[in-house]
């Protein structure tokens, strides 16, 4: 289960340098990597899978909420890599091209797809409902946020489901996996307003789902 991760408005610039540092050093790693791989050094890729295969899958379970679905799918995503990765020249980070890859991958299945899916819910948890509709729900129903969060958990299913996969997976890289607008606008492609007006409107929708609850 991931953890909340609390924002800061205070930035210390020596901090920041270390985590930028940290953040260089690892694009770098991936990519001494990669340059083996395609030096004909095959074996070499394994480092990549296993350093990326649980994060990857956490995105795509996500996504499909079926484990089987999305093994099957995180092992794709890294067949495609593999045989993409001679063309891979490093202008972004080999940790974005990946989750470029499974992103495509995960949208082109759910969109296929015609089979009811659900939400893993053990991740979700408050990230996705907002703490008005908690404090809402919890006052109105004189209830626990923990009992209150059993309760809606059916509702998010129904919720999410409805939203469309381009919202879905904003939601689930930002209020999920923890990442910023701007590694989710150049995973997908897009700009960090996109991402932000995505996040908005995944949000009010699934508020507006909520209505009856409040």
């Amino acid at each position: 289960m991931k953890g909340n991760k609390s924002a800061s408005n205070i930035f210390i610039p020596n901090v920041v340098k270390e985590v930028e540092a940290i953040e260089l050093s690892n694009r770098e790693k991936d990519w001494m990597v990669v340059e083996r791989v395609q030096g004909g050094e095959v074996e070499a890729f394994d480092a990549l899978v296993k350093k990326y295969r649980q994060s990857l899958f956490s995105v795509v379970y996500n996504m499909t909420s079926n484990r089987e679905d999305a093994s099957d799918i995180t092992q794709e995503v890294f067949i495609k890599a593999f045989q993409s990765i001679g063309r891979f020249r490093g202008q972004a980070s080999f940790y974005t091209w990946l989750y470029r890859i499974a992103v495509n991958t995960s949208i082109t299945f759910v969109k296929k797809s015609r089979r009811q899916r659900f939400v893993n819910y053990e991740i979700i948890d408050e990230t996705v409902v907002s703490e008005e509709i908690l404090a809402s729900l919890t006052a109105k129903n004189k209830t626990e946020k923990g009992a209150i969060l059993s309760e809606l958990q059916e509702k998010l299913n129904d919720s999410l489901q409805k939203l469309s996969p381009k919202h879905r997976i904003v939601i689930i890289l930002h209020d999920i996996e923890g990442m910023s607008h701007k590694s989710i606008a150049k995973i997908i492609k897009t700009s960090t307003g996109t991402v932000r007006s995505r996040l908005h409107y995944a949000k009010r929708e699934l508020q507006a789902y909520l209505k009856d609850y409040l």
